[in-house]
């Protein structure tokens, strides 16, 4: 009895599942393994996602937009300033421009003949009247003297007419011969005059023959390269002609003014000549300056723009036919604030530049963008001049936040820099400049003007 309660009671502690399968307890772990990571990849997903966001909505967060969100206290961000000054710059339209020559004439031949002798040298400078050529001569000589001679033959009937017809006349009065044979002479004597002055003209246009063996320039200046040779005949109206001379001094460049810019350009050339200078493929040279002409009556459909001419001295030769140059059209100044390119930013909302105030502090402020060149921007709005801007390091800062200025001789040099460029754009005094060099001053470009008194100062320089 005992033993059968004991065997009642160890069945009763048996557990009431089914035994699980040696294999599914490692599966069910893998399993879960598997869904924790994959868990963990989407979290780390959605978060990176959600910082990139947040992180490119940060420029558009501060100052209503205009640069990277408003931040305060911290040691400040290093950067680099620049003061605004009030100057001037040009107004100017850049186009790409061709050296072109006034006039350009081709030696064609107007009798035809042998070449028998060439008497320039090819590239050479020619005037004008100036023997280039000489075709022989001979058979318009002989021509000359067939019409000489017939206009000497009848000559000398109408002589003989004239005697006749004065003879007829005086038997006429006489009643001596009849009226019919007074009136043919004197219809003879009109036939030989006419006879006489076909033959002065045949002699006339045997004379230019002769003249034309012997070619000469027709205008001033540069021969090109020599197309027939000695001893070649040629012939009169050939297409290729002998050679051909362009004019080079003065010389014309022709360019492309956009039609937006017509307006302005006819305006100023009411005020007054609009100087133009042919600059070098960099823009960084002026080869020659010169004065503005005119623009061309209609506007080119396919392009918006209307060709327009200026035209230089060249006594130098600095221009060359056919030569490609930057043209820059000054139409004027316009005056503003100016500042260093690298101080204005474009927000959402347009264009700012950061304000240091006294604490260094930045500040975002909306400005009104003008002219611009290489260097400086012209602003008519928003930025007065002897305020502090940030030129360097502005992708760091902050609205609000502090900054700290670079060190103290490249500051220094910042603002001398720009101290000088406000200068050069202002007008300079040229009342201690002899009369001479003062109006070679006053004709020069802004860009020439400044490379000239940087060079005088350098010079003084050297000597001191």
């Amino acid at each position: 009895m005992r033993g059968a309660r004991e065997r009642t009671s160890s069945n009763m502690a048996e557990p009431e599942h089914p035994p699980t399968p040696a294999g599914a307890a490692p599966g069910l772990h893998r399993l879960g393994l598997s869904f924790m990571l994959t868990l963990m990849v989407i979290a780390l997903l959605a978060g990176g996602a959600w910082w990139l966001a947040q992180r490119g909505k940060a420029p558009a967060a501060g100052a209503g937009g205009f640069g990277p969100g408003r931040g305060g206290g911290g040691a400040g961000v290093t950067v680099g300033a620049a003061v605004a000054e009030q100057g001037t710059l040009p107004v100017v339209v850049d186009a790409l421009g061709t050296v072109t020559p006034p006039i350009t004439s081709t030696l064609v031949p107007q009798v035809s003949g042998v070449l028998t002798e060439v008497l320039f040298t090819e590239g050479q400078m020619v005037r004008k009247g100036e023997v280039l050529a000489r075709i022989d001569v001979r058979p318009y000589e002989q021509q000359l003297a067939q019409a000489r001679g017939q206009k000497a033959r009848d000559e000398a009937q109408l002589v003989a007419a004239r005697l006749t017809l004065s003879r007829y006349q005086t038997l006429l009065a006489q009643d001596s011969i009849a009226r019919q044979d007074v009136d043919t002479q004197a219809a003879l004597v009109k036939q030989l005059e006419g006879a006489v002055q076909a033959d002065a003209a045949s002699v006339r246009s045997a004379e230019l023959n002769v003249g034309f063996a012997t070619i000469r320039a027709p205008i001033g200046g540069r021969i090109g390269l020599r197309a027939v040779d000695p001893g070649n005949l040629v012939t009169s109206g050939s297409a290729g002609g002998i050679a051909t001379i362009t004019q080079v001094t003065p010389i014309d460049v022709v360019f492309s003014v956009p039609q937006e810019r017509v307006s302005a350009v006819v305006a100023a050339q009411k005020a007054g000549q609009l100087p133009v200078a042919a600059l070098d493929r960099a823009r960084a040279q002026p080869l020659a300056r010169g004065q503005f002409l005119t623009l061309d009556n209609v506007v080119n459909a396919a392009t918006g723009t209307v060709r327009a001419k200026a035209r230089f001295a060249n006594k130098d030769g600095a221009l060359f036919p056919g030569q490609f140059v930057n043209a820059r059209l000054q139409l004027g100044q316009a005056e503003g604030v100016l500042v260093p390119v690298t101080a204005v930013r474009t927000g959402p909302q347009g264009d700012y530049v950061y304000v240091i105030d006294a604490e260094d502090t930045a500040h975002t402020r909306a400005v009104t963008r003008g002219l611009a060149n290489a260097e400086q921007v012209l602003l008519t709005q928003g930025l007065k001049a002897g305020e502090r801007v940030v030129s360097e390091g502005g992708d760091r800062v902050k609205d609000g936040g502090k900054v700290r200025l670079a060190d103290g001789k490249k500051q220094a040099q910042t603002q001398s820099g720009q101290a000088q460029a406000a200068t050069e754009n202002k007008a300079p005094d040229l009342s201690r400049l002899p009369a001479e060099l003062r109006e070679k001053v006053q004709k020069m470009t802004p860009e020439e003007r400044r490379a000239f008194f940087a060079q005088r100062r350098s010079e003084r320089g050297a000597a001191q």
